[in-house]
């Protein structure tokens, strides 16, 4: 008996072993991987499709590769939804490729709104430079975690989570995020829904609206999401 028990014990431990080595890979995906040299900065001419952007030619980098100065300059608020987004991830700031790192200037106009919208692949920080935001996100258990943010303030959006940030102070309101990859994606769920060519069968039977209601939401949602 003590034998057979033995036997087992070994068994289970193989078997957890086995386990933890068949998901080593899928830990080591789970953030953007670590670079492997002192930097890689990108070549956004480079034809080459890989999991991220093509270094380029070390003797070519340059020191304004490691320099961005797209924050410095307020986004244009003046589109449907009062706000805009500038980005400083990989594809504008080429000297961030592969160091898991990338950051955004967030602008408000009175009572802007950057809409619903998860980060696939990074979690984000903002910091609230000037005015006031309500921000939030929903947990996958459908929790709504929601506060308002006032000047200095800082708030974190866990990776991969629903979120939103509006302007419910009186005047412009901006904000500064950080995020912890130079390629976070970014998928505003409105538009995913109603703009991206899901059968309206589909979304009538989803969300319990006519075909007309959705038709609505469709043109709402593009109108909203145009870029001035």
């Amino acid at each position: 008996m003590a034998g057979s028990f033995s036997a087992h014990v070994r068994r289970v431990t193989v078997a957890l072993f086995v386990l933890q080595l068949a998901l080593l890979p899928m830990m080591a995906i789970a953030s953007d991987a670590d670079p492997e040299q002192d930097f890689c900065v990108a070549d956004p001419n480079n034809p080459t499709i890989v999991n991220g952007l093509v270094c380029k030619t070390p003797a070519l980098v340059k020191a304004s590769d490691f320099m961005f100065t797209g924050l410095a300059t307020p986004g244009n608020t003046k589109d449907p939804l009062g706000s805009s987004v500038t980005p400083a991830a990989a594809a504008q700031f080429p000297g961030i490729n592969t160091l898991g790192i990338s950051m955004a200037r967030l602008d408000f106009a009175k009572g802007g709104l950057v809409p619903p919208h998860t980060h696939p692949w990074a979690t984000e920080i903002i910091f609230v430079v000037e005015g006031s935001l309500l921000v939030g996100f929903v947990s996958t258990n459908g929790t709504l975690f929601a506060t308002t943010l006032q000047k200095g303030d800082v708030f974190v959006f866990p990776r991969g989570l629903l979120h939103f940030e509006l302007n419910v102070c009186d005047g412009t309101a901006t904000a500064i995020a950080a995020l912890n990859s130079q390629n976070p994606g970014t998928q505003i769920q409105a538009v995913a829904l109603f703009n991206s060519g899901i059968s309206e069968a589909v979304l009538e039977k989803a969300l319990g609206l006519g075909g007309k209601a959705v038709q609505k939401i469709e043109y709402a949602v593009e109108a909203a999401n145009k870029k001035p």
